[in-house]
C-alpha cells in the first residue's frame, strides 16, 4: 500500500485546488490538510483558517516540526482547541490565534431511560478512547494498588479499541490488579452512552508519548460530563481545558498516587453535586453553541 500514498496525496492536493475555486473560506485540520492548504495559498488568493489539535503542532521530528510551523504562517486566522495547544505553537510568535474549545453532539450521546449495564465494582471508574499510553489507561493502572486501600471494591473499565491491551496487562499482573480491570474492547456507539451512565466516575490521565502525540483537548470528557459523570483528567495537556476544575470534575498530576485516591474521594463525597455541574458543563460546549464561536472568528477575515 505503500507505493500507491504518493499517487494518493498527489489526488489530494489536485482536489484540493479544483474545489478551492468554489470557496471563499478554506479550513484546514490535520498534518496533511495543513501543508495541502498551505501550499494552496500560494497559488489562490482566498481567506485560510486552520484548526490544530496538539500533536500535529508537537512533533519531535525537527523536519515535521519545521514543515508544519512553516505551514501555519501561511494562514489567515488559527484555531486551536485548548490554551494547551495554543502554548505548543507561542513561538511562532503569531497574532492571529484564538481558543475555540472542541465540541460536542449531545443528542449521539444520549440513552433510553431505564436501560441498565451490570458493571462490576464500587465505585466503577471507565476510560472510554484507544487503550494507548497517551489516553493514560497504564497511568490509572499503576494507581490501583493505592486505591484498593481505600476501595477495595474498586473496578476499572476499558472501553475502546485494544491496542496496548496486553502491554497494559502485563503491568497489572505485576501489580497484581487484573482481577480490577475489564477490556471491553470496542463497542458499538449505541451501547457507549449506558456504559458512560452505569459507572461512577470518568478518567482521563493522559500523558505525552516520545514522539509528541499529546491529548489537545478530550472530548470525551464532555460526552462524559453529558452523562452525569464527573471527570478526573491530568494536567499538562489540554484537558485542563476540558474539566471545570472542581466543579464538573478534578485535574491532578496524572502520577501522583495520592492526588489520585483524594480526588475519587471529593467526587463520590458530593457526587450528586458534581454530576449536575458536569451536566451543566457539557452543555455549554454543545456543537450548537461552539459553531457560533467558529461563525463570529469567520465573519471577521
Amino acid at each position: 500500500m505503500r507505493s500507491f500514498r504518493p499517487l494518493m496525496y498527489l489526488k489530494r492536493i489536485r482536489e484540493v485546488f479544483r474545489f478551492s475555486n468554489k470557496a471563499n473560506v478554506i479550513i484546514a485540520t490535520g498534518k496533511f490538510p495543513l501543508w495541502n492548504v498551505a501550499l494552496l495559498s500560494f497559488f489562490r488568493r482566498k481567506k485560510y483558517v486552520a484548526i490544530v489539535h496538539g500533536t500535529e503542532v508537537n512533533y519531535k521530528n525537527n523536519i515535521l516540526r519545521w514543515s508544519i510551523n512553516s505551514a501555519l504562517k501561511r494562514f489567515h486566522k488559527i484555531i486551536a482547541v485548548s490554551k494547551f495547544t495554543k502554548s505548543l505553537i507561542a513561538h511562532l510568535n503569531l497574532n492571529n490565534i484564538v481558543v475555540i474549545p472542541n465540541g460536542f453532539n449531545a443528542a449521539a450521546w444520549s440513552s433510553k431511560e431505564g436501560e441498565q449495564l451490570n458493571l462490576k465494582g464500587s465505585p466503577k471508574l471507565i476510560t472510554v478512547g484507544n487503550v494507548t499510553s497517551r489516553k493514560g489507561q497504564l497511568n490509572v493502572i499503576k494507581h490501583l494498588p493505592s486505591v484498593i486501600k481505600s476501595y477495595p471494591d474498586v473496578h476499572y473499565h476499558c472501553v475502546g479499541y485494544p491496542t496496548e491491551k496486553n502491554e497494559f496487562l502485563k503491568e497489572a499482573q505485576n501489580l497484581k490488579v487484573v482481577d480490577r480491570i475489564t477490556f471491553h474492547g470496542r463497542v458499538q456507539h449505541e451501547q457507549l452512552p449506558l456504559f458512560l451512565k452505569n459507572s461512577d466516575i470518568f478518567i482521563m490521565l493522559s500523558s505525552q508519548t516520545a514522539t509528541g502525540d499529546v491529548e489537545g483537548f478530550g472530548i470525551a470528557i464532555l460526552e462524559a460530563n453529558h452523562a452525569g459523570l464527573p471527570a478526573i483528567g491530568a494536567i499538562g495537556c489540554g484537558i485542563e481545558d476540558a474539566i471545570d476544575n472542581v466543579r464538573s470534575g478534578i485535574l491532578i498530576d496524572h502520577e501522583d498516587d495520592q492526588q489520585f485516591v483524594e480526588a475519587i474521594r471529593i467526587i463520590l463525597d458530593k457526587r450528586e453535586e458534581f454530576s449536575k455541574r458536569a451536566k451543566e458543563w457539557a452543555a455549554e460546549h454543545s456543537w450548537e453553541k461552539v459553531i457560533k464561536l467558529y461563525i463570529k472568528e469567520i465573519r471577521t477575515l
